[in-house]
């Protein structure tokens, strides 16, 4: 569907994304990371401003740093941006091509996509008060007892804290629950 590349930033909270996926060549991508353009970008403007899915040529946002002309020397010449989500939490979606523009159809059915792809990667909003203190407890190094006697409750009751938080996060472990809680900025 997007024969030049796409840059795909899903659940994009305090200013960055929770996933983050391009697959631009990677003189584009070097030359766009070096440069901070993700900052002065008028297609990320767009999707921040914008909840939809309209064609790269269809943004009449100013571009002082010729961002779009330099991606054309890249090889982007068409491309689409998808945006979908609260602003809290927004996902924004590039596709690019080098032969024509996408018909409404591609639109349609990529900005389907753009969708399933927020929702499949939504994370949790929130853990309950005792679950982040348990996963605190054990991110700042204490063992099962240790955290336990910190909280005043039996290792046990400590462990099922652990694994309700586990499960919201849709983690097999506790330390991949930490890395996820922390990720989620839950921590």
């Amino acid at each position: 569907m997007s024969p030049k590349g796409f840059s795909a930033g899903l659940h994009i909270r305090f200013a960055a994304p929770l996933v983050f996926v391009q697959t631009y060549c990677s003189e584009w991508i070097k030359l766009y990371t070096e440069n901070a353009y993700a900052l002065r970008d008028p297609l990320v403007f767009w999707g921040l401003g914008v909840k939809g899915a309209t064609r790269w040529s269809a943004i009449k946002l100013p571009d002082p740093f010729n961002i779009i002309g330099q991606a054309r020397k890249h090889g982007l010449e068409y491309g689409a941006v998808f945006s979908f989500g609260p602003i809290t939490s927004r996902t924004i979606v590039g596709i690019a091509r080098d032969d024509r523009e996408f018909s409404d159809e591609e639109i349609a059915k990529a900005a389907d996509l753009v969708t399933r792809l927020h929702v499949a990667a939504e994370p949790p909003s929130e853990l309950t008060g005792a679950q982040v203190e348990a996963l605190r407890l054990l991110a700042e190094g204490d063992r099962h007892t240790a955290a336990a006697a910190k909280l005043g409750i039996s290792e046990s009751a400590l462990k099922a804290r652990l694994s309700s938080a586990r499960t919201r996060l849709g983690a097999r472990t506790t330390a991949e629950a930490l890395r996820k809680a922390r990720e989620f900025r839950l921590l």
